[in-house]
């Protein structure tokens, strides 16, 4: 027991560590990165991701905008959690009898991308609490902001702003227009199957409602 609660403690200690470091130190990968190129090498060992870091001034304030429409759009107002979005992602599934809605912040994911398994397990989800509290004391909005628009998956192999931008529109994150910003954002949930499906008729449905909703949020400046 003594044994597990040093393990337990000596791990946070070095998420903590890690997140100070990227206070001022952009991560060269994540916990996820790591295990879709394993998964990637697996049928091709030359595999490689595309990944590029840029920094925040040069992404587009329209993907900044259609990110906070689509994953959370009280990320300013909350402290990591969104309870009200927990209880409704809740109440859906309930209604559903399976997972279909998750209720995840923009921290939340950023903590489980950059530290955990994809596992939905319950000891998992604490370990994701933990970090998302560790996260929003030691980093501010802006810095959390920064590094989820360039470590999140956006397509087979594809991560951040920067090489999803040039993979799907050839451009770069600073130049996005609102439209492609918003099938961007459309796209985060399921980016691998959006990547060979471009034009599904809910992808273009949900683009257009992130289009309209752009100018409701006010991302970190």
């Amino acid at each position: 027991m003594l044994l597990a609660l040093a393990m337990a403690l000596t791990w946070h200690a070095w998420v903590y560590a890690q997140l100070w470091w990227w206070q001022s130190h952009a991560p060269t990968s994540t916990a996820f990165m790591s295990a879709r190129l394993d998964a990637l090498q697996a049928d091709n060992p030359k595999a490689t991701l595309k990944h590029t870091w840029v920094p925040y001034a040069r992404i587009s304030t329209s993907l900044k905008r259609a990110v906070m429409v689509a994953e959370d759009s009280g990320f300013m107002q909350h402290e990591g959690f969104d309870w009200d979005g927990i209880e409704a992602a809740w109440q859906k599934n309930l209604k559903k009898g399976r997972i279909v809605a998750g209720g995840s912040t923009i921290s939340q994911q950023l903590s489980k991308n950059l530290f955990l398994s994809g596992s939905r397990s319950p000891l998992r989800k604490g370990e994701e609490a933990i970090i998302t509290l560790m996260l929003e004391q030691r980093l501010d909005k802006r810095r959390i902001f920064e590094i989820y628009l360039n470590v999140i998956e956006w397509g087979n192999g594809v991560f951040g702003a920067e090489a999803a931008a040039r993979h799907y529109f050839g451009v770069s994150a600073a130049n996005l227009s609102p439209q492609q910003a918003a099938k961007l954002a459309a796209m985060i949930p399921n980016p691998r199957y959006y990547d060979t499906h471009r034009n599904t008729r809910y992808l273009n449905r949900r683009t257009a409602t992130i289009s309209k909703r752009m100018n409701q949020v006010r991302p970190p400046k």
